[in-house]
């Protein structure tokens, strides 16, 4: 058998180690730009669409991390929410339905507080209303495969 290339982390220089924590930290900062952006340009796309009015870009992008991070505390409760909510569950429409009840409300929760929060961006209720249904319309489509594999167990 040819000779194991043991390339862990403990056996690198210190050049090497450097290299790879820049390495691991710039495609974070990559997916999570990735992120930030798509939420930033659909928010602006949705908000010129439906209305909206904000005072400046900074207001938008300071709005969006909010969202950002607000929503993934949220999320953490929605996902547990739901997971307790199907498990004895049969029936694929019916884990969908709830699934979708549960995303919708949370990140209609989620909006409302940061339109809550914020004093440069006012949404109103319709507004929140439908922006939590599109994201949340948007988050089972682009996430599915958690829903097949709930409903297959």
């Amino acid at each position: 058998m040819p000779e194991s290339n043991d390339d862990s982390f403990r056996n690198m220089n210190k050049k090497e180690k450097i290299a790879t924590v820049v390495g691991i930290a710039l495609l974070i900062l990559f997916v999570a730009g990735f992120i930030f952006g798509l939420y930033f340009f659909g928010l602006a796309g949705v908000f010129k669409v439906l209305g909206v009015q904000y005072d400046s870009v900074w207001s938008l992008a300071i709005f969006v991390v909010n969202l950002l991070v607000i929503g993934l505390i949220f999320e953490v409760f929605s996902n547990v929410i739901f997971k307790l909510s199907v498990r004895n569950m049969t029936g694929k429409a019916k884990v969908l339905m709830i699934r979708f009840l549960i995303e919708a409300i949370t990140n209609w929760v989620v909006i409302f507080t940061v339109d809550e929060l914020m004093r440069s961006i006012t949404l109103s209720l319709q507004t929140e209303i439908i922006i939590a249904i599109f994201i949340a319309t948007l988050e089972i489509v682009f996430d599915d495969k958690d829903t097949k594999k709930n409903t297959a167990e």
